[in-house]
């Protein structure tokens, strides 16, 4: 009893916002208002994992498995706000809070998967402590709480590479060449493994990461990101 007086004393000093429309939050709401929640522009790429158009659009690039998007991203849209947020305003509870929705949205819908554990792309270190987190990390751990799998910290970006989003196709390849190394392949040498990211424009970016963790000798790779789409 005490506690809950605690707590709703602190929201009544410090009340929960939901991150798009800025309502007050209810104690069974996180991040977003269920009506917010509710307009998310969530795909249906997790159905057909293993056709669609993402997984054409890095065909040639690598091989891996299944590939999918929680959100589809449109620019001006609430997948753009969202993660403008969780990039850029140091809320990286909203990336946690996605990948416990993702995760779910794939269990409820009985989707097969026989993931060992989950990477995320990683950050240059520099980058990393500057913004104080990895968006990506975020969404995998989010991921992890629902699904069970382990998250490992398998690779590292090695050269801080210039911001993707005005390069073309071309650019975006040639910008990420070489730019991540495995640290510990023992932690995924014959294991599958959900290679997750924030967002996916060419593929060049998780490509290139799959393409070190195969050449580690990964089992099978499939990918999966918070939206998919435009530039950012």
């Amino acid at each position: 009893m005490r506690l809950l007086f605690v707590k709703d004393f602190l929201d009544l000093i410090f009340p929960r916002n939901c991150e798009l429309c800025g309502r007050n939050l209810i104690d069974a709401e996180t991040c977003l208002c269920t009506l917010c929640q509710g307009k998310l522009p969530i795909t249906n790429y997790h159905l057909r994992s293993w056709d669609n158009d993402l997984k054409s659009k890095i065909e040639g690039l690598t091989k891996v498995g299944q590939v999918m998007a929680f959100l589809n991203f449109s620019k001006s849209g609430k997948s753009q706000e969202i993660l403008h947020k969780l990039k850029y305003r140091n809320k990286p509870e909203i990336g946690r809070y996605l990948g416990n929705l993702y995760g779910k949205l794939l269990i409820n819908s009985d989707f097969f998967f026989n993931w060992n554990v989950i990477v995320a792309v990683p950050l240059h270190e520099m980058k990393r402590v500057r913004r104080g987190y990895n968006q990506s990390d975020e969404f995998a751990r989010g991921l992890s709480e629902v699904l069970n799998i382990p998250v490992v910290q398998s690779l590292k970006r090695v050269v801080s590479t210039e911001t993707q989003t005005k390069k073309s196709r071309l650019q975006r390849l040639e910008n990420v060449e070489n730019v991540f190394v495995v640290e510990n392949p023992e932690s995924i040498k014959g294991k599958n493994i959900l290679l997750v990211d924030d967002v996916m424009t060419t593929g060049a970016t998780l490509s290139s990461c799959a393409n070190v963790l195969l050449a580690s000798h990964a089992k099978n790779v499939d990918l999966a990101c918070i939206a998919a789409g435009g530039k950012i």
